[in-house]
C-alpha cells in the first residue's frame, strides 16, 4: 500500500502591506484613492500646510500592491508590503 500526503491549508494566504503618505507633500489629488484596488485610501478632513487635504489610509486592508504610489504625481506615498505567508498545513489527509 502506498501513502500520499494531501496538505490543506486555510487561513490568511493575504499579503499585508503599509503605507506612509507624506501629508505636506501631498495635494490631494485623489488619484491615489481612484487607483487603490482594496479601498484602503480616503481624504482626510484635515488641511495640511500648503493647504490642502490629503490622503490617508481610512481601511486597514492594503495588500501593498503599490499602485497608490506609482500614480502619485509627487511621490508622497511610499508602501511597504510583508512578505508573503509561508503555507503551513493544518490538516494531513493520508490517501491510498
Amino acid at each position: 500500500m502506498i501513502k500520499k500526503q494531501v496538505f490543506l491549508s486555510f487561513g490568511d494566504d493575504m499579503i499585508h502591506g503599509s503605507v506612509i503618505i507624506e501629508k505636506d507633500i501631498c495635494k490631494g489629488c485623489e488619484l491615489c484613492i481612484q487607483a487603490c484596488p482594496q479601498e484602503s485610501l480616503g481624504l482626510s478632513n484635515e488641511i495640511n500646510r500648503n493647504g490642502y487635504r490629503f490622503a490617508i489610509l481610512v481601511k486597514d486592508n492594503c495588500t501593498g500592491c503599490v499602485n497608490c504610489a506609482l500614480v502619485c504625481p509627487d511621490a508622497a506615498i511610499t508602501v511597504y508590503r510583508q512578505p508573503k505567508p509561508v503555507r503551513q498545513p493544518n490538516r494531513v489527509l493520508e490517501s491510498a
